[in-house]
């Protein structure tokens, strides 16, 4: 049986990838169901774009991401967004879990930018090209 291959956020496989240099690890047993019914292609978006782990946090405000410290650093948000659909294309992905309110892999929420902890309404940057080019993507809390 061929199974589908679908994209994952590596740091909810238990990858330290993370900005803080941890990782999302979701339940083993989700894991091990999730590698029984589909091929899982571990990515992150923003070590496909050049940015070291660990790094500051980055949220995104008026359409730029930016680190804690001002830095922007959307290009390479940009750069590990467009990576990820070239390898979702590839692999004929249709569909990805990533992880919640991320600035590159929210799906639903994001933080507002301020660095308060405060989520609003809206999608990262991987989240959005993934949605665009006709990939659904949810998050490790709808699974």
């Amino acid at each position: 049986m061929n199974k589908d291959n679908i994209l994952i956020s590596a740091c909810l496989l238990g990858e330290n990838c993370k900005y803080s240099g941890g990782n999302n690890k979701i339940n083993d047993t989700i894991i091990d169901e999730l590698r029984e019914k589909f091929n899982l292609i571990m990515v992150c978006p923003e070590q496909l774009g050049g940015l070291m782990t660990p790094r500051e946090p980055c949220e995104i405000k008026n359409g730029k991401v930016l680190t804690k410290s001002g830095d922007d650093v959307t290009k390479e948000f940009e750069l590990g967004a467009l990576e990820i659909l070239r390898i979702a294309k590839e692999n004929n992905v249709r569909f990805a879990i990533l992880k919640a309110n991320s600035p590159s892999c929210g799906n639903n929420e994001i933080y507002d930018g301020n660095f308060s902890g405060t989520l609003i309404k809206g999608k990262g940057i991987t989240a959005s090209i993934l949605k665009e080019n006709n990939i659904k993507v949810i998050n490790e809390n709808e699974l």
